[in-house]
C-alpha cells in the first residue's frame, strides 16, 4: 500500500463545508491527518464535521470562521492552526468567491475601473493572502504542501468572461510562479481544476436498441468527476508520495 506519510500533519481546509472541502477534510482525516476547518458561513454544518473528524482523543479537528474579504482572516486562520498544533503543514485552499459578471450589454472597453477591479480581485487576492500566510511557516520548517482548488481556465471567447479569465490565470500563475521560489524549500504547490460535466441524457427506452444494428457500440461515457474524485487528487499531491510534482494545474473533467 502507498504510503501517504500524512500520519500527524496538520491540515488547513478553507472553504470546509463546500462539497469539495468536506470531502478533502475527510480524506486527510482517513489518513490520519489533523484537520483544521475553515467556514464561512454554516458553522453549524463545520463543527458537525469536527466533531466526525475529531476521533476517540476529541482533538484531531477544530472549526474556525474564515471570510475571503478581510484581509486579516488568512493571517489569523493560519496562525490559530499553528498555534494549535505547533505548525502547519499542509493547505488546502478550496474557498472560492463567486463574483459578479459584468453586464453582457456593455462592451469590454466602457467596463470602468471601479468596476473591473473587484471581478479580479475577488477570485485571486485571496488565494495570495492565505498562501503568503502559510508558506511563511512551511519554508522554516522544511516541508509543506499547497493545493489550490481553482477553476479551469476559461473557453477562448467566453463572452463577458474576460475579467474572471484574468482572475482564473492569476491563480494559475501562482502556482507555475511560487513553485519554482519554493521548491528549495520542500515546499510544493500545485492546482486542482474540476473541469465541466456532461448532462444527463434521458435513458434509451427498453423497446429500442442504444443503436443501429450496422453500427457497433460505442464505449459508455465516463462518469463525472466527484468531490471525492477531487479529494483523492488534493490528498495524493498534498501527501509525502509526491515528492516531485509542482507548479502543475490538474484538471478533473470526469468526461469528455
Amino acid at each position: 500500500m502507498l504510503d501517504l506519510g500524512l500520519e500527524g500533519r496538520t491540515v488547513l481546509v478553507t472553504g470546509a463545508t463546500g462539497a469539495i472541502g468536506r470531502a478533502a477534510a475527510r480524506a486527510f482525516a482517513e489518513q490520519g491527518a489533523r484537520v483544521a476547518l475553515a467556514f464561512r458561513y454554516q458553522r453549524e454544518a463545520a463543527e458537525a464535521l469536527a466533531a466526525e473528524l475529531s476521533g476517540p482523543d476529541g482533538g484531531r479537528a477544530f472549526a474556525m470562521p474564515y471570510a475571503l474579504d478581510d484581509a486579516a482572516s488568512p493571517r489569523w486562520v493560519v496562525a490559530a492552526v499553528e498555534e494549535h498544533w505547533g505548525g502547519l503543514d499542509v493547505l488546502v485552499a478550496a474557498a472560492r468567491r463567486r463574483g459578479a459578471r459584468r453586464d453582457p450589454h456593455t462592451r469590454f472597453e466602457d467596463v470602468p475601473e471601479e468596476r473591473w477591479r473587484p471581478l479580479v480581485a475577488d477570485g485571486f487576492v485571496p488565494a495570495v493572502r492565505t498562501v503568503q500566510w502559510a508558506v511563511a511557516g512551511m519554508r522554516k520548517r522544511g516541508w509543506g504542501r499547497i493545493a489550490l482548488v481553482a477553476p479551469a481556465q476559461a473557453p477562448d471567447g467566453a463572452a463577458d468572461g474576460e475579467f474572471h479569465a484574468v482572475a482564473r490565470a492569476g491563480l494559475h500563475g501562482l502556482v507555475r510562479g511560487l513553485a519554482g521560489d519554493v521548491g528549495g524549500d520542500g515546499v510544493l504547490i500545485n492546482a486542482v481544476c474540476p473541469g465541466p460535466t456532461s448532462p444527463d441524457r434521458p435513458p434509451t427506452p427498453p423497446d429500442r436498441p442504444s443503436t443501429p444494428p450496422d453500427r457497433p457500440p460505442t464505449p459508455p461515457d465516463r462518469p463525472p468527476a466527484t468531490p471525492e474524485d477531487i479529494a483523492r487528487a488534493l490528498l495524493f499531491l498534498c501527501s509525502a508520495a509526491n515528492g516531485t510534482i509542482t507548479g502543475e494545474a490538474l484538471t478533473l473533467a470526469g468526461c469528455r
